[in-house]
């Protein structure tokens, strides 16, 4: 229900009123690709959620797409320039850190369909797509402070960057709104790509923040993140995942995942240009649209007492019902916690 639901909210944004009518027209045969952002495809978070989607795309339809995997930021712009080169559309460009290259690409080939996710264009080719990771974050900074037997919690970030910053202070709102002494310890893995992909390092910043008494950690860090989840583990601590559900890489040991649904706007980005009703313009994504949320499944439900689980119900209908609204710290780059 939840990845129906979220779908139909998207499908809404980018069709309008084109969808009865794009329903009546004969699909669009179309050569979907990828340029994925650092940290690789198989992430278990951010990247691999955009591939879960193309691949749910592919087994559906039976199209394939092609993917690319960089290693630098010029490597992103030549992929993306050759798989519009080569007629490949719509083509997926992942992460913030390529919307320099999509402006430029763009503009050289108007006749193919980018979607930029976490990024933003006023290219009339183009279609973006974001998160408001801030209400997800506070979620998850909910059910920690619940779970915390120390009143003391962690947070890993990836690159240092505002994004990054805005899912550490939902983090922090959410916490202390449960209770407003507890302490949260913030580490960012680095400045440079490479802060996306080093889980010896996350592993080491987050051993730090528990030698200090953080009993949960909560990573918003790419591939780094599997070796918070792991140092978490490993000192029978709790973890709290990023983007992707992944309570199952340690069951019993991650307390929950902030889900960014990329993989359903991947999705619905290939499934729209297919049925020809693909769109141009800017989509942001929150508690209310069903773009964030926390997971819950059999490997944490053990972890998930009443009270986490009717408290973190509570903040998502005063944030969706606009009884509380969540600081975004992109607006100004401070958080108030």
């Amino acid at each position: 229900m939840f990845a129906k639901s979220f779908r139909i909210a998207f499908a809404g944004v980018v069709a309008g009123v084109a969808g009865l009518a794009g329903a009546a027209l004969a699909q669009t045969d179309i050569k979907p690709a990828i340029v994925y952002d650092a940290g690789g495809k198989f992430d278990k978070s951010f990247n691999e959620g955009v591939f879960n989607g193309a691949e749910r795309f592919r087994k559906e339809t039976g199209i394939a797409f092609r993917d690319f995997e960089p290693t630098s930021e010029t490597q992103m712009e030549q992929a993306l320039r050759r798989f519009a080169r080569d007629g490949h559309s719509p083509i997926i460009a992942v992460g913030f850190s390529q919307a320099s290259a999509v402006a430029k690409v763009a503009a050289e080939f108007p006749q193919i369909k980018f979607t930029l996710i976490d990024g933003a264009s006023q290219l009339p080719n183009v279609q973006s797509v974001s998160f408001k990771e801030h209400e997800g974050s506070y979620l998850v900074g909910v059910a920690a402070a619940k779970a915390s037997k120390t009143g003391k919690l962690g947070f890993v970030g990836g690159m240092d960057i505002a994004l990054i910053r805005r899912f550490a202070c939902g983090y922090v709102l959410g916490a202390k709104s449960v209770n407003p002494s507890v302490e949260v310890f913030q580490n960012m893995t680095g400045s440079t790509r490479e802060a996306w992909n080093d889980p010896v390092k996350g592993a080491e910043l987050a051993k730090s923040q528990i030698d200090r008494g953080a009993d949960v950690v909560y990573h918003a860090a790419g591939g780094t993140g599997a070796g918070v989840l792991r140092a978490a583990a490993d000192a029978g601590k709790l973890g709290i995942g990023v983007d992707s559900n992944q309570n199952g890489l340690h069951p019993g040991k991650v307390l929950t995942s902030m889900l960014k649904r990329v993989d359903v706007a991947a999705y619905s980005s290939f499934k729209a240009a297919r049925d020809g009703t693909w769109k141009p313009g800017s989509t942001v994504l929150g508690l209310k649209e069903e773009g964030v949320d926390w997971a819950l499944d059999d490997n944490n439900k053990p972890l998930i007492t009443p009270e986490i689980s009717a408290a973190v119900d509570k903040a998502r209908a005063d944030i969706v019902g606009g009884t509380v609204t969540v600081h975004d710290y992109i607006a100004d780059n401070k958080c108030p916690g």
